[in-house]
């Protein structure tokens, strides 16, 4: 079993893919793979708070999924903390409460965080990338 994952993990696993540009580095950071986002930093925005206090989530990450299917896995993964709003209904995105993230393993979250560059990045990418890994799609 690997370590509990950090939000440094998703920041050094999306950088570490290859043709990463990232927008907005100090602050709320967009990556992306030619010109294609795979995981960015939220600002608050009215479509994820809090139940209770109603305050908006300061701390959301979005994370591309290759699939619909894909979503519905992670979603519906009681041990996992992935959630969506409304907002994203139709979009293949997940969404990860930056304050939630040491419920996943560092593995766990790297394979979700490479996933996600392979859903975004080209076909030629994917497979170079895959071949170098001795991965197959």
């Amino acid at each position: 079993m690997s370590p509990r994952a950090t939000v440094d993990d998703i920041h050094a696993t999306a950088r570490a893919m290859p043709h990463v540009t990232v927008f907005r580095p100090d602050s709320n950071p967009v990556y992306q793979v030619g010109s294609r986002s795979f995981v960015f930093f939220r600002t608050p925005r009215p479509d994820a708070f809090d139940p209770e206090t109603g305050e908006r989530y300061g701390d959301v990450v979005v994370i591309w999924v290759a699939s619909e299917g894909d979503k519905q896995a992670l979603l519906q993964d009681e041990r996992l903390p992935f959630f969506t709003t409304p907002h994203f209904d139709g979009h293949p995105s997940v969404l990860l409460r930056a304050s939630r993230v040491g419920e996943l393993d560092r593995d766990e979250l790297v394979e979700i965080v490479q996933d996600a560059w392979l859903a975004q990045a080209s076909a030629r990418r994917r497979r170079l990338w895959l071949e170098e890994h001795r991965l197959e799609e």
